[in-house]
């Protein structure tokens, strides 16, 4: 969490990661580079700088490819869920590399010209009408344009001042610059008549992200509407050890947020599952000292009464519970965010 948007600090763990990504980068480019002049074909060159340009134009798409697969296997898996961490760095970095293949591309190929090379690079191809010849370059600057407005909104002092839900709809827009890298790829691969082994693992990473969200989205609806709603506004959760102690149970109501049921020890508590920073599914997390802990990014609340303690304010709607003969109820109706909601305690009957 942060309070005041001071500098960040990097940490041991971070500099370990940065120094961990750098050096992943500078491999992918190094093997990239390699194994292009060791299959160049008979009597085709490329230049170093045409090299450099086509290797970190890979780093770039296969950093995005990585950074969209993460969200679905977090939710597939919590093993993955610690690589939403270090999401942000690898979004940064991802830009980094994409800017400087859109600065060697238009220095190369546009920067000789007695014309602005941005202005070169929009007008030298005019024919969008025709999908043989269509200006692909644009496409890359679109997107490169979404990942710049990304890269520069990533911190906390965006989210918290533009709010949850539209910082998370700028984001979103990831996907729609993801869209046009592919399509930025496939048409330069058609117009050059080199549909390529690199085309087609473009191809193939795009198909294996659409398949992840779509095996997460059918997850995600199967556990939506696997609980009972009783008439009385009660949802029956499931049996009170079948939810492990320090961890969430998951239910969606008919309306509103999903709720995140916990037990600790002996205590049942309801908070909404939707983290007020990024979203982030709180019932997947855990209860540490005393506070549920966010997976994707550390924010804490209190169970008790779904703030985040001090000296931060975030806070979130709290549940009514109830347990009968075993089985834990959640209320649906949300309380007031911050309301101090008493815990049902096992082996004690709680009424509405």
């Amino acid at each position: 969490m942060s309070h005041g948007y001071r500098i960040v600090q990097w940490t041991p763990f971070k500099k370990s990661f940065d120094l961990a990504l750098a050096i992943g980068v500078a491999i992918f480019l190094s093997v990239y580079v390699a194994t292009a002049v060791l299959t160049q074909p008979p009597g085709q060159s490329f230049t170093p700088i045409q090299l450099m340009i086509r290797a970190l134009g890979a780093a770039a798409f296969s950093l995005l490819t990585i950074i969209l697969a993460i969200g679905p296997l977090a939710r597939l898996s919590i093993r993955f869920t610690p690589a939403l961490y270090n999401r942000r760095h690898l979004g940064v970095t991802c830009f980094a590399i994409a800017l400087t293949h859109a600065g060697l591309v238009v220095l190369w190929y546009h920067g000789f010209s007695d014309l602005n090379p941005l202005v070169s690079l929009l007008i030298s191809n005019p024919r969008y009408d025709a999908i043989g010849d269509f200006p692909f370059e644009s496409l890359g600057l679109i997107a490169l344009l979404f990942l710049f407005l990304l890269a520069a909104t990533s911190h906390d002092f965006w989210n918290a001042n533009l709010g949850p839900v539209l910082w998370k709809s700028i984001h979103m827009s990831v996907y729609l610059a993801y869209v046009l890298i592919v399509a930025h790829v496939m048409l330069g691969a058609v117009q050059s008549a080199r549909i390529d082994v690199y085309a087609w693992l473009v191809a193939g990473a795009a198909l294996s992200v659409a398949i992840l969200h779509i095996v997460a989205a059918l997850r995600e609806h199967a556990r939506d509407t696997a609980n009972v709603h009783n008439g009385d506004g009660w949802i029956e959760v499931c049996a009170v050890m079948d939810i492990p102690d320090a961890c969430a149970r998951i239910v969606t109501p008919p309306r509103g947020e999903r709720i995140a049921v916990f037990r600790d020890a002996s205590r049942i508590f309801a908070l909404s599952n939707v983290c007020r920073h990024q979203g982030g599914p709180l019932g997947e997390g855990r209860i540490v000292d005393g506070c549920v802990v966010c997976p994707w990014h550390g924010f804490q609340y209190r169970p008790e009464d779904g703030r985040s303690p001090p000296p931060y304010a975030e806070m979130v709607s709290t549940y009514r519970t109830r347990i009968e003969n075993g089985v834990v109820f959640v209320h649906e109706r949300p309380l007031a965010p911050g309301a101090h909601t008493p815990p049902t305690l096992i082996g004690a009957e709680a009424t509405a």
